[in-house]
């Protein structure tokens, strides 16, 4: 009996042993506002990731890959369902509670016979439940010296940065806490690369001697686009010189300072002189320069990208240890590794940080999955691919039936070199956070495989936005209501309204 007729049995029907060996373990590393840009097998303008790259050349490297609600806590839930937010119920980050009685993918896996653990970020506010073993950080967590909260509900701090600790913590469960008698799925989520971006100490001084490329439209004017010019998270005029540039002044204190101060205050005596005697240099230099205008904007963008560079590293750094590790442990050929994060996020397109809008940058996620024996596929894969995707694929994976609620679709075709014909043409968006941080406006919207796009502003705005994203990548030039476009927009509209009916959202307007 060969391994794919193996991996359709019943789990019943398989000795604990042969289920061990014989059926792919999952390896889910997730991480938190990484970007496809600042990934170089995606992009090599600005970083190289050569462990990241590694997962690739390995195995396949989804160039169409998409979530469904650009935000941390709600991209999670997707990805645990397999399901819209309006269907999961974790719709945004400042009043949700993730109903952890629901169906959940890892609750699935555990049916199908496989051990399930999860450490590191969580942020979905309630108890982890479908794990056999969980250790995470409460909300955001701290990159330096952080606490853990332990299943018993009991909170330790642990020495060290997170990057490092939370990879320690996911080898120790490999190799010591798990049933090496059955297949596992484990859930590797770390807090890089989220903001306010505090490198390890170690890697203080990488990248100073870089000057990122300047996004050709940092300086977007977002003519033609109402809700593009009402958020409130540009570089230039949003981002704190404090808490995202790290630059202290005793005579300035902004909303942010407390917590910024709090953060850093968690470094010992002789970490924190260190961390002082860097950023403090850079201070006193920045005020010598008495910078102001596009010259003050452009230094804090440079600062920014070089702070997110160097978490990034750490981040780089410990996908290897882990893939190495998976190797030493003779693990490797029968684990699919999937690497992918949260949402994108912008490095200075727009002029803007953070993420939320269903423009490219952070309505699009890197995904890269190395393959175990057995699956096929190498290279790119075009097709449209999103985070609600991911639950059916790893219940596919596991031989396990694919509840016919779970509106995702499984990747396990393309992963076996196939390519579907009826695979979808389109991915419906759906971002519910308003009024909040950074004051992004409700919107929907559709994008199709050709490359238009369609997006409704709505709640305090009535907004619609059309987009060629063969002729503007950028997303510079809405052509909404212009003439000329009436055809393209009435089928954008159709296919907005099928998406909408498709997966049951309310909002239907």
């Amino acid at each position: 009996m060969n391994k794919k007729s193996l991996l359709l049995l019943t789990p019943a029907l398989l000795p604990a042993s042969m289920l061990a060996q014989q059926r792919y373990n999952i390896v889910y590393i997730m991480t938190d506002d990484h970007t496809a840009q600042m990934m170089s097998c995606y992009d090599d303008t600005h970083v190289s990731t050569p462990n990241l790259d590694r997962i690739a050349a390995d195995g396949v490297k989804f160039v169409n890959s998409y979530v469904a609600n650009s935000l941390s806590g709600p991209s999670r839930a997707c990805m645990l369902t397999g399901k819209h937010s309006h269907k999961n119920g974790f719709t945004n980050n400042e009043h949700g509670v993730f109903d952890g009685s629901q169906q959940t993918m890892p609750k699935l896996m555990q049916q199908a016979g496989y051990q399930t653990a999860l450490i590191g970020k969580w942020h979905l506010v309630s108890t982890p439940t479908g794990f056999d073993y969980w250790n995470i950080i409460p909300g955001q967590g701290d990159y330096y010296n952080p606490d853990f909260i332990q299943m018993d509900g009991s909170r330790t701090r642990e020495a060290g940065y997170l990057t490092n600790i939370i990879t320690d913590k996911a080898i120790d469960w490999l190799e010591n806490k798990r049933d090496k008698e059955k297949p596992f799925i484990l859930f590797l989520h770390h807090k890089a690369c989220h903001r306010c971006w505090l490198p390890e100490l170690k890697y203080l001084s990488e990248y100073e001697d870089k000057n990122f490329t300047l996004p050709e439209n940092f300086y977007d004017d977002y003519q033609g686009r109402q809700a593009a010019a009402a958020q409130e998270m540009e570089v230039v005029r949003d981002m704190d010189m404090t808490y995202d540039v790290h630059l202290m002044d005793a005579n300035v204190k902004t909303r942010l300072t407390d917590g910024y101060l709090s953060m850093i205050g968690r470094l010992s005596s002789a970490e924190r002189a260190k961390y002082d005697q860097f950023y403090d240099s850079l201070a006193i230099d920045f005020r010598a320069k008495r910078l102001s205008g596009k010259a003050l904007g452009e230094y804090k963008f440079q600062r920014y990208m070089r702070d997110y560079a160097k978490v990034l590293k750490s981040l780089d750094d410990n996908v290897g240890r882990t893939l190495d590790y998976l190797k030493k442990a003779g693990l490797l050929e029968n684990t699919l590794v999937v690497y992918t994060s949260d949402q994108g996020f912008y490095m200075g397109e727009h002029g803007w940080f953070d993420k939320r809008f269903m423009y490219e940058e952070s309505f699009s996620t890197p995904l890269v999955m190395r393959l175990p024996d057995g699956l096929k596929a190498r290279g790119e894969i075009k097709e449209m691919v999103q985070n609600i995707d991911y639950a059916p694929t790893f219940l596919d994976i596991a031989g396990a039936e694919i509840p016919a609620d779970i509106q995702g679709e499984s990747l396990l075709p393309l992963l076996e070199g196939k390519h579907p014909k009826n695979w979808r043409k389109s991915l419906y968006y759906h971002f519910y956070e308003y009024p909040a941080e950074h004051m992004v406006k409700r919107h929907y919207g559709v994008r199709s495989s050709d490359g238009w796009k369609l997006i409704h502003f709505y709640d305090d705005i009535d907004a619609w936005e059309l987009y060629d994203l063969n002729t503007d990548p950028k997303e510079m030039n809405n052509l909404y209501g212009k003439p000329g476009y009436e055809k393209v927009t009435k089928c954008m509209m159709k296919e907005l309204r099928r998406l909408q009916k498709q997966y049951d959202d309310p909002i239907e307007k």
